[in-house]
């Protein structure tokens, strides 16, 4: 079983799975990161191929991912796929959220979101994703203007105390 962190772009399920991952001694896995490795950057698989091919490599890397015990954090439209929503019923899924104003500098810093590259298209991307975002979730957790730290211990305390990956 693994713990998923899925939610907006921008939310900082990279940086706080990391964290949470090394707070429970286990692997952390990021389903953008196997895109990037067996196919190179996801801009450039957007220019080049389109969404639809992207899908489709995105949906063979939560299939990886998910065969682990660890932490995996999706790429914001993960949950898109009919068959991820449902291979995610058999893990612990942690919904991620944050408001747009404590994203919109991160949006304009790193350029790398191909359906968000600015603020107005990452409001209705979310706003589109959010009632699937909170139907998946076990919990939600929002991020904005709080310390990854402090984040990743709150849900490392309430895995161990919903008797998620005890020894």
């Amino acid at each position: 079983m693994a713990i998923v962190l899925i939610g907006p772009p921008a939310a900082g399920k990279s940086k706080v799975g990391k964290k949470l991952a090394k707070l429970l001694e286990m692997d952390f896995v990021d389903t953008d990161a196997i895109v990037v490795r067996d196919h190179g950057a996801i801009t450039e698989i957007f220019a080049e191929h389109g969404e639809p091919y992207f899908r489709r490599l995105e949906r063979a890397a939560v299939v990886e991912a998910l065969a682990q015990d660890a932490i995996v954090s999706f790429g914001g439209g993960a949950v898109l796929d009919a068959d991820t929503q449902h291979d995610l019923e058999r893990h612990v899924v942690v919904l991620l959220d944050v408001d747009a104003e404590s994203v919109e500098g991160r949006i304009k810093i790193d350029g790398k979101r191909p359906l968000a590259p600015d603020i107005e298209s990452w409001k209705a991307l979310v706003a589109a994703r959010r009632p699937l975002y909170e139907r998946l979730a076990d919990r939600r957790i929002e991020t904005a203007n709080r310390p990854r730290t402090q984040i990743a211990q709150e849900l490392a305390d309430w895995i161990h105390s919903a008797g998620e990956f005890s020894e």
